[in-house]
């Protein structure tokens, strides 16, 4: 049986988002081992976060995803993926979210949307881009 890049990319997204619930149950960041997130990205994945969030910038390698997300549990308390749509799925996917966060600082709880396109590449995820309704409000609602 042929596998089409759209079935396989879906099941690359499917994989990944289903290993970072189980890297999230297991104690997140510094806590679970990254080994159960690092097979879904490739070796050199970019993720590129919006440079006005606290936790913006571009972020290189399963080092700098492991990074990424102890600056997320520095910044978030809880980070819950509420819905999810695939929008387009193949070499380049986009999925639509919907999050539901409380910051650890401020103690405010913020339900934002957010839009990301996500590059699959040899069965595993290679570029991610985020991209924020407001990121003003992620900023306000972390700050202190």
């Amino acid at each position: 049986m042929t596998h089409s890049p759209t079935t396989d990319s879906r099941a690359v997204l499917t994989a990944m988002y289903t290993a970072e619930a189980r890297y999230l149950a297991a104690g997140g960041p510094g806590t679970a081992s990254f080994d159960l997130l690092a097979p879904c990205f490739a070796p050199d994945v970019v993720l590129q976060q919006a440079a006005a969030l606290p936790y913006g910038g571009v972020w290189r390698g399963h080092r700098g995803m492991e990074r990424f997300f102890l600056a997320m549990s520095d910044i978030w308390a809880t980070f819950e993926l509420v819905e999810q749509d695939f929008l387009a799925t193949g070499e380049i996917s986009v999925v639509h979210t919907i999050v539901r966060a409380r910051s650890r600082a401020t103690r405010r709880e913020l339900t934002f949307p957010i839009l990301q396109t996500l590059t699959v590449r040899d069965g595993r995820i290679s570029e991610i881009r985020p991209f924020y309704w407001d990121t003003d409000a992620v900023v306000r609602a972390c700050a202190p």
